[in-house]
């Protein structure tokens, strides 16, 4: 059995979310060795829970160590492409968190840029940056994998292979991620995250839907594409007084903490996407889908497999409930298996697999490439009031 040896770059939430899927993985031996992070004391931790052999502040170090296959980065999105290709030119496999990348800013901005630069001019510096990431990864011999976890949901894995078996005709779609703000210190800063809720959370719903319709067009021989979007986005939190914002976590600085997209596909057919900081009780994350002979819900989180109520906390202050969720008492939808319900452990499953198969992954370079050219074309049309047509851009 082949052993594959990983180094992750980055210790935030991330790494626990690929820690806790790697110990998972069945079929391929995976050697955990190093953890990169500029934060040592961080880093430390997620080596000792899930086994990473060492760690280092120095991202160089596992670009040259020979014994190093794939690289996983889970850094903040200003690092992702970056880092990939660099990985890639080191002769690495990659497998790249969401975003794929973004627009952080260029020298002569002015500050801070979200609020400052145009989004237009973002989007076309977007685009141009993934066209030619895209043909550079397409000539690289190592694998690109981006890792969204959304497609290897298990309920999303089975709507496909319905959509499969019936071939149906997807008339509309609806997705969301949403949660009551981020525990990241640079979640509000455009320059280091590359937008607000839609970048961030719904990039996951975006991606899930696109796939959701290649699944389609390839069981039905048919060529489908997106051909326009439209969004809404604002800025909720900053018309609220500090009392009303007590139980919200969001510090927007210069980016939206709402959005709202409609993609049309070049079939007539639609799909709505949603994002908000603004949703207490938990990550709500889930895909609905409309066709032309059925209904798919798929219900990814909260779910209601193990549900509690508690009059104290008393005894639970290390027992995990749910993301973004601290207040354990009353009704609550406890997380269970989360790597797996949330996709994580298919999607590594996956990853490693196509290292020792040689084959290609499930979500690779075009749904990133798709993905962040959808998310910038709705902060175009929110800047603009109107509708981005692909063909006309």
């Amino acid at each position: 059995m082949k052993t594959v040896t990983v180094a992750l770059v980055g210790a935030g939430y991330a790494a626990h979310l690929h820690g806790r899927g790697y110990s998972k993985v069945h079929g391929v031996n995976i050697r955990l060795k190093t953890i990169v992070d500029l934060d040592m004391v961080r880093a430390e931790e997620i080596a000792k829970a899930y086994g990473f052999e060492q760690i280092t502040a120095d991202f160089n170090e596992v670009l040259s160590d020979q014994e190093i296959d794939v690289i996983d980065i889970v850094t903040p999105p200003h690092l992702h492409l970056k880092f990939a290709l660099e990985a890639l030119k080191a002769g690495k496999h990659v497998i790249c968190e969401k975003p794929l990348t973004g627009y952080f800013g260029e020298e002569d901005d002015e500050k801070p840029i979200g609020h400052n630069v145009s989004k237009a001019k973002m989007y076309e510096s977007v685009l141009r940056e993934i066209e030619e990431a895209k043909k550079i990864i397409a000539s690289n011999k190592k694998m690109f994998m981006y890792a969204e976890n959304y497609i290897y949901s298990p309920n999303i894995l089975k709507a496909a292979e319905i959509i499969r078996s019936k071939k149906s005709k997807l008339l509309f779609m609806k997705g969301e991620e949403s949660i009551r703000g981020s525990s990241s210190a640079v979640a509000g800063i455009w320059e280091k995250t590359g937008g607000g809720a839609l970048i961030r959370l719904g990039c996951h719903p975006i991606s899930g839907v696109l796939w959701l319709k290649q699944v389609e067009a390839d069981a039905r021989n048919e060529e489908i594409s997106v051909v326009s979007v439209s969004a809404d986005t604002g800025n909720i939190i900053t018309s609220l007084t500090d009392y009303d914002k007590r139980h919200l976590t969001g510090k927007p600085i210069d980016v939206e903490d709402f959005a709202n997209v409609t993609i049309t596909f070049s079939d007539g057919t639609k799909a709505v996407v949603m994002s908000s900081d603004h949703v207490l009780g938990g990550t709500k994350n889930y895909i609905e889908i409309y066709a032309n002979d059925g209904v798919l819900m798929c219900n990814i989180t909260p779910t209601d497999n193990l549900q509690t109520y508690f009059l104290d906390q008393e005894g639970l202050e290390d027992v995990y409930i749910s993301e973004m969720l601290e207040e354990k008492t009353g009704w609550n939808n406890v997380f269970v298996a989360e790597e797996i319900l949330r996709g994580y452990t298919y999607e590594l499953q996956d990853f490693m697999e196509c290292i020792v198969e040689d084959r290609q992954p499930l979500s690779g370079i075009d749904l990133a490439y798709e993905t962040i050219k959808v998310v910038y074309a709705a902060y175009f049309s929110a800047s603009e009031g109107r509708r981005i047509h692909f063909e006309e851009n």
